[in-house]
C-alpha cells in the first residue's frame, strides 16, 4: 500500500506496528488541520513524530527546565502514563493519589516508624472510642455458621433491609415510594462498589467534574463501555455544581453523571434546594451517581446530625435513575471493615448484585452481621450528632493554624474532613502540591498534591497544565494530636523558605 509507493522508509515494511503507526501518523497529517504543529521523520528510527508547541500534551517535547530540577516532578512523570513525555511506556508503577504519595513516604522511612510521622494524606477519620456522644465499635465479632459460608454478591438480606429501613428513616418520611431491602446491594467498599456501577453502564458518555475523588481517574479509565467527559468547576465561584451545569452537560448528551456529594477534596456540598433542582433536571434525561461517603460531616445545619442525601429529593424509588453509594468507611469511622452498599432503582441493583459475582465476590459476612445493630435510626442519629460535632471542631483548630502561618482560605470547607489548599501565596520552590509534598516528606508529614485530583482518565492533559497543581489537600480526619504534629511540620516547611507573610489582625 502506502509503503510499497515509496512513502515510507524501509523499515516500516518490515515492522507491522510502525508501519501501521506512520500510516494513522500521515492520514492525520494529511486530513486533520492541526494548529501550532509541525510533522517530522525521526531520523534514527523512522517513525512519524507529531509535537506541539503551544502547550505540552502527553505527546510533549518532554520536560522542561523546572521540572528536570525537581526530583518529585520527575518521579511523578516516570510513574504515570499520561504525564510522560512518551505516553504508553510501562505504566505498571501508576497507582492512585494517596498510595503514590505514601509510597513516597515509605522512601523516607515511614514504613518503618509510622508513629512518629502526621499522614494528613489519608483519606480516613480516626476510629478510636475518643469521641464524646459516639458510640462504641466492636472489639470482638461472633463468627456464626452462615458466616462461614459464602454470602450473596448483593449482601444478605438482614443488612440490606437495615440500610433500607435507615434511608426511610432519615429521608423517605411521609414519602409514598419507600425502599426495600431490593433496591440496596451490599459492596466491599467504595471502590468496589464503583465498579460494579461502572461494569453495568451501557454504552454513554459519562460526564465527572474535576476536581474529585481520586480513584474515580482508574476506573474511568478502565472500563470501555462509557467515554468519560470532563466539566472543570471555577475555583472563584468555590468549585459549586449549579444547577445549571448539570443542564449544560445534560445538553451536549451526556446521559449519566458521576460526582462526589459532599465534595471531595474541596469540601463543599450541594444541599436542597439546589440539589433537587439537579435532580429535577434529569430526571427522565440522565442516571446520576452520588458519592455521599461524606454526607454525614456535615456542617451546615449546626451539628443537628442531618446527613445530606439526594434520596430526599427522589419521587419513585425504582424509577428515578439516581444511584446513591456510601457506607460504614467514614461516617461509622470503620475504613477497615470495607463494608458498603449502593442505594437505587431495583433493576440497577439488581445487575449490580451480580457482576459482583466476577468482580470481587462479595462482602464479609460476618462483617455484614455485625453492621446490623449499628444501622437503627435513632443511634446513627446521635451518631451523625457527635461526629460533626468533633470534626467541625477539627476543621476550626486546623483553619485556624493555617492562617496563622499566613495561608488565605478562600472557601471554608462546610463538609467532608478536608480542606483544599492553595500554594500559591508561597515561595515559587514550593508553590506547588509535588513540591510542597517533597518538603513535607522531609518533615515526616504526608499530605497529597492537587494534581491527583485532576481527573485524566484520557491522559491527555500534562501536569503544569493541570488547575489543580498549586493546591494540595490535607486531612483533619486524624486525632488532634496528628494533627498537631503534622501543622507543626507544615509550619517549618513554610519557615524554611522564607516565605513571610503578615499574619491575620
Amino acid at each position: 500500500m502506502l509503503a510499497a509507493k515509496g512513502m515510507f522508509p524501509p523499515l516500516a515494511a518490515h515492522v507491522p506496528f510502525l508501519q501501521l503507526s506512520i500510516k494513522l501518523s500521515w492520514y492525520l497529517h494529511k486530513q486533520l488541520p492541526i494548529t501550532h504543529s509541525y510533522f517530522c521523520i525521526h531520523q534514527s528510527y523512522g517513525y512519524s513524530k507529531m509535537s506541539f508547541s503551544d502547550r505540552r500534551f502527553s505527546v510533549s517535547r518532554g520536560p522542561s527546565a523546572n521540572e528536570l530540577n525537581s526530583k518529585v516532578h520527575r518521579q511523578f512523570r516516570n510513574a504515570h502514563e499520561g504525564h510522560r513525555p512518551h505516553a504508553g511506556l510501562d505504566p505498571s508503577r501508576a497507582s492512585t493519589g494517596v498510595v503514590w504519595c505514601t509510597e513516597r513516604a515509605n522512601e523516607h522511612g515511614f514504613q518503618d516508624v509510622p508513629n512518629d510521622w502526621a499522614n494528613l494524606g489519608q483519606g480516613a477519620p480516626e476510629v478510636d472510642d475518643d469521641i464524646e456522644g459516639s458510640f462504641d465499635r466492636p472489639k470482638t465479632i461472633d463468627v456464626s455458621m452462615a458466616g462461614r459460608e459464602y454470602g450473596p454478591t448483593a449482601g444478605i438480606k438482614p443488612l440490606r433491609v437495615a440500610i433500607a429501613n435507615l434511608y426511610n428513616a432519615h429521608h423517605r418520611q411521609g414519602k409514598e415510594s419507600q425502599y426495600t431491602w431490593e433496591n440496596v446491594a451490599v459492596v466491599p467498599g467504595g471502590r468496589a462498589g464503583l465498579i460494579r456501577i461502572a461494569a453495568v453502564l451501557n454504552n454513554a458518555y459519562l460526564g465527572f467534574f474535576i476536581p474529585d475523588y481520586t480513584a474515580y481517574n482508574e476506573m474511568l479509565g478502565l472500563f470501555k463501555n462509557f467515554a468519560a467527559i470532563p466539566s472543570p468547576l471555577s475555583e472563584a465561584d468555590g468549585y459549586h455544581i449549579h444547577p445549571e451545569k448539570i443542564a449544560e452537560e445534560i445538553s451536549r448528551g451526556t446521559s449519566v453523571i458521576l460526582t462526589s456529594n459532599p465534595r471531595n477534596p474541596t469540601g463543599q456540598v450541594v444541599k436542597n434546594p439546589q440539589l433537587a433542582e439537579i435532580q429535577d433536571i434529569a430526571r427522565d434525561r440522565a442516571t446520576l451517581i452520588m458519592d455521599e461517603f461524606y454526607g454525614g460531616y456535615n456542617y451546615t445545619s449546626n451539628c443537628d446530625g442531618t446527613t445530606v442525601s439526594a434520596a430526599d429529593n427522589i419521587i419513585d424509588v425504582d424509577e428515578d435513575d439516581v444511584i446513591l453509594i456510601d457506607g460504614l468507611t467514614k461516617r461509622f469511622r470503620l475504613p477497615g471493615w470495607r463494608v458498603a452498599w449502593i442505594v437505587g432503582p431495583k433493576e440497577f441493583i439488581k445487575a449490580i448484585g451480580s457482576c459482583g459475582s466476577y468482580l470481587d465476590g462479595g462482602t464479609n459476612v460476618p462483617f455484614q452481621e455485625a453492621a446490623i445493630p449499628m444501622l437503627e435510626p435513632t443511634k446513627v442519629l446521635n451518631e451523625m450528632k457527635a461526629l460533626q460535632t468533633h470534626f467541625k471542631m477539627k476543621r476550626d483548630y486546623v483553619l485556624g493554624r493555617l492562617e496563622e502561618m499566613g495561608f488565605k482560605m478562600k472557601n471554608v470547607p462546610d463538609s467532608t474532613f478536608y480542606i483544599w489548599l492553595d500554594l500559591r501565596g508561597l515561595p515559587e520552590e514550593i508553590n506547588d502540591g509535588l513540591n510542597f509534598m517533597q518538603r513535607c516528606l522531609e518533615e515526616k508529614v504526608i499530605v497529597v498534591p492537587g494534581i491527583f485530583f485532576d481527573l485524566n482518565p484520557a491522559k491527555r492533559r500534562d501536569l503544569f497544565d493541570s488547575p489543580c497543581h498549586h493546591f494540595i489537600r490535607l486531612s483533619y480526619g486524624p486525632r488532634m494530636e496528628v494533627l498537631k504534629k503534622g501543622l507543626d511540620g507544615i509550619e517549618r516547611v513554610v519557615k524554611k523558605a522564607g516565605a513571610t507573610y503578615e499574619k491575620p489582625t
